[in-house]
């Protein structure tokens, strides 16, 4: 009696199998390790911080790889050649995006990065290029400016307090270019709810996590009451802030335009361009690009700089010869500026070697194939998710990856190389790339220059004087920051100190 059942499974099976020869021509996927019926490679990832694992897996199978996840097939990149090769020039197929519950459950699924490739992702980066583009970044200059010489009275006035005072920092740009914001304050609203916001979608957005409720779409239904229904609670309280964060400054810059006293900025340029002929968007859709803007940017942003001072308390010596080149350059009688940065190279190489040093976003968002495709023999199905391993990516090429040495930037004649910060593997790839990314480069290399033309940053010392030890340790997740630690902001002139604190 069981034959025909037998026989039916076979049957189904060889179809199965015939189908799968045809569409993939009978091309293996990309090497990688075995896997579990059902769960795939769950077990084999370090979920804390899985760029490592893929990094393991490199060394092992080569730059591309294939595994499985809860059903998934997830194709890991871990060369930035190889991720130019299909991202970038084939960003036709690899630029579409997941279709995961964690975006919709979480009230994000408007916001550019979690957008599928179509028309309404290809409107906003539109708009964004129309708005981000280098010469629009450049013209903010005096803003990066004025605010990195606010970020050294704040550090004046409570040193104890320097990470406040970078998401200030950051937020302030971000508020000023994208709403027109003067001031902002760090307790007072719209910040408050957008940091928030920001820090809620770090939790929820990880990859295995969002594959997890793919496999079990009943966890995305259970009500936030629910025993061990944590994740519902974040959602609800996610898409609470979302609207707050996305209406709030939105309405706060109509209301300046009525009143015909709007600074300039992203928004009112994007309203003032709706005339409904020409400019085929609607408010909604500035609202949603807008509020990207800052949750794309203030994390990071602010961890880079993060990053940044702990690498210049753990390596004196490498701040001790970045300001004896500002010194140099700049002189003790004002401030950098950024016709200074051509002639400031080992300020630069500095900076260039605080970002790749500890890669804030190591992975990113995932990519999804839109279409079948093929890579030196290898089979990619459509709907595959593209892992990007930017954290091996800052590794390629480096005897001592871990090590922080500002002069591997340099050429063996002692130039600077030619490679620029904007073109790094950190800010994306293809149509996915991150269209602020000249904005943020720009204005964290103003908040690095200054704090070292400034201060002297050192670790912080005891009641006894004895100095409190700092470890190189990390956050994880899709943006990692240095764990909490103190130092010290030990002004190097006091002319300049005087300066800064009468606000000169």
């Amino acid at each position: 009696m069981l034959f025909p059942y037998v026989l039916a499974v076979t049957v189904l099976l060889l179809l199965y199998l015939r189908s799968w020869s045809r569409k993939s021509a009978g091309l293996p996927l990309p090497p990688g390790p075995r896997s579990l019926p059902f769960l795939g490679n769950v077990g084999d990832i370090d979920m804390v911080r899985p760029w490592r694992t893929y990094s393991e897996w490199k060394a092992k199978y080569g730059p591309i790889v294939s595994c499985r996840l809860i059903g998934q097939t997830v194709i890991i990149i871990n060369s930035e050649k190889v991720a130019r090769q299909l991202l970038d020039q084939r960003s036709a197929i690899y630029s579409d995006r997941p279709a995961g519950p964690v975006p919709k459950l979480f009230g994000i699924d408007f916001i550019t990065a979690f957008l599928p490739y179509g028309d309404t992702f290809r409107l906003h980066r539109r708009l964004f290029h129309q708005a981000l583009r280098p010469d629009a970044a450049d013209s903010y200059r005096d803003l990066y400016l004025d605010k990195a010489r606010q970020l050294l009275s704040n550090l004046l006035g409570s040193p104890e307090a320097f990470e406040k005072h970078l998401f200030l920092y950051t937020a302030s740009i971000i508020m000023s270019v994208t709403y027109g914001y003067d001031k902002v304050s760090w307790d007072g609203p719209p910040i408050t709810s957008i940091a928030k916001l920001a820090e809620l979608i770090n939790v929820g957005i990880q990859p295995e996590r969002s594959a997890i409720l793919t496999a079990f779409p009943i966890l995305a239904r259970l009500p936030p009451w629910f025993p061990g229904a944590s994740f519902q609670r974040i959602a609800q309280r996610t898409r609470t802030l979302a609207l707050e964060s996305m209406n709030e400054p939105f309405e706060f810059v109509k209301r300046n335009m009525a009143a015909g006293n709007a600074p300039k900025s992203m928004v009112s340029d994007l309203l003032s361009e709706m005339d409904g002929e020409k400019h085929a968007y609607s408010e909604q859709a500035v609202k949603q690009v807008a509020l990207t803007v800052f949750v794309a940017g203030f994390d990071t942003s602010s961890s880079t700089l993060s990053s940044f001072i702990l690498a210049m308390v753990l390596h004196p010596e490498a701040q001790r010869l970045a300001q004896q080149e500002i010194d140099s350059v700049v002189g003790i009688d004002r401030l950098p500026d950024f016709y200074d940065r051509p002639s400031l190279k080992y300020v630069e190489a500095v900076f260039r070697e605080a970002i790749r040093w500890h890669i804030v976003a190591p992975v990113g968002i995932p990519h999804a194939t839109s279409s079948d495709d093929v890579f030196e023999g290898y089979f990619i199905p459509k709907g595959s998710l593209i892992v990007p391993n930017i954290w091996d990516m800052s590794r390629e090429g480096h005897d001592d990856p871990d090590v922080f040495r500002p002069e591997r930037h340099f050429a063996s004649d002692g130039t600077l190389l030619p490679d620029t910060i904007a073109a790094k593997p950190i800010w994306g790839f293809g149509r996915r790339g991150c269209p602020g990314r000249f904005i943020a480069e720009a204005a964290t290399w103003s908040a690095a220059v200054h704090l070292l033309a400034v201060f002297r940053i050192t670790k912080a010392e005891d009641e006894s004087g004895k100095e409190i030890e700092v470890k190189e340790e990390f956050t994880s997740g899709v943006v990692c920051r240095p764990v909490p630690f103190q130092c010290s902001f030990v002004p190097r002139s006091t002319d300049r100190e005087k300066a800064i604190r009468l606000g000169d």
